[in-house]
This record gives C-alpha cells, sequence and structure tokens, in this order.
C-alpha cells in the first residue's frame, strides 16, 4: 500500500519542484537582483568638433597656424540636477550643441543604481520629488536617447538632428522593464 501512495507523490512533486525552477528562473531574468551590486563606470570627454582650418591667407599676412588640432568647446543649452525617483540617482544633465551643430544630452557625476533596461530619455512632463514623480514620464512626449551606458561617469548621448529642444523640458532615467523613474533632473536654460 505505501508504494501505491509514493507512486501517486511523485509525479506532483515532479511537477511542483519544475514550476518552482521555472517561476525562480523567469523571475531572477524579469528583476536581474545581481544588477544592484554591479556598477558599470563610463567616462566620455565632452563633445568637439574641430575648427575647420583657414585655407587662404592675404600675402600681407604671415601664415595662420592649423587651429584644426583645438577643439571647438561646445554650447550649453540647458541643465539640470537629477533628483531621486526609485532608486538614488545624482548628477547633472547638460544638453550641449557641439560646434558641427549636433545636438548630445550628457549626464556628467552620474551615481544610480544598475537596473534591467534603463534608457535616458527626454521628456514633457514635470519632475515631481518622491513617488509622485516615479511614473509620469511615460504619460506625454518623451524621446529615447538610448540604454544607459553606466550607472556611474559621464556619458554622451547624440540627439536626432531636428529634435526640437523646446518641446522638453526633462529629463529621466527610465526603467523600460518595470516603467518608473530611477532618477530626473527638470531642464533650465535657454534651450529648455
Amino acid at each position: 500500500m505505501n508504494r501505491t501512495r509514493s507512486r501517486r507523490i511523485r509525479p506532483w512533486l515532479a511537477g511542483v519542484l519544475v514550476t518552482g525552477l521555472v517561476a525562480v528562473a523567469a523571475g531572477l531574468y524579469w528583476f536581474q537582483p545581481w544588477q544592484l551590486w554591479v556598477d558599470a563606470t563610463v567616462q566620455e570627454s565632452l563633445p568637439s568638433a574641430p575648427l575647420p582650418a583657414r585655407t587662404s591667407q592675404p600675402a600681407a599676412e604671415p601664415p595662420a597656424v592649423s587651429q584644426s588640432s583645438q577643439p571647438a568647446a561646445p554650447t550649453e543649452l540647458a541643465t539640470g540636477s537629477l533628483i531621486s525617483h526609485e532608486h538614488r540617482t545624482t548628477g547633472t544633465v547638460r544638453l550641449l550643441r557641439a560646434a558641427d551643430g549636433a545636438l548630445v544630452l550628457r549626464l556628467e557625476g552620474l551615481e544610480t543604481s544598475s537596473g534591467p533596461d534603463v534608457h535616458v530619455w527626454l521628456t514633457d512632463a514635470p519632475v515631481k520629488p518622491g513617488k509622485d514623480g516615479w511614473d509620469v514620464f511615460d504619460d506625454g512626449a518623451h524621446l529615447d536617447a538610448g540604454k544607459l551606458k553606466g550607472n556611474r561617469g559621464n556619458q554622451n548621448y547624440p540627439l536626432p538632428a531636428g529634435t526640437d529642444l523646446a518641446r522638453y523640458t526633462s529629463v529621466s532615467l527610465w526603467c523600460d522593464r518595470f516603467n518608473v523613474s530611477f532618477g530626473a533632473a527638470e531642464l533650465t536654460g535657454q534651450g529648455a
């Protein structure tokens, strides 16, 4: 009688174990808890473009030294300080126009948590402190500047040509997987 009973339990137990393993694997994939202990530091230089070299000089002037090796500093259009939302986040956001006219969103001194599928968004949403600001950034217009390159450091995100900066008032480090902001900055300045 014990043999019959143990045979009936085994398939049920195997089903529970398989279901449990699948649930654990799915949870690990979805939440990626190891990201909380992983830091990726990215240190990119300030975007610049070389100044055009002079090609002709009047005969009375001495020859000019080529300026092509001297990079031109970008123009700052807007700036903002990151505040924390879902994860502790600090740093500065800058919208820049490089000497060649390209628009760049730059994160400086960034410190936040790593996460699964965090993107840098330029948005039209207001920046609200605390939990009120966690999920407002996908409600209106937003432009995805790209996946977050690292959770620490200085990073450049090129924006598409023709981006209308007047449409956007903030930047969010947006976790696409959980639809929540890690941190955000309100933009102020002539381009915001």
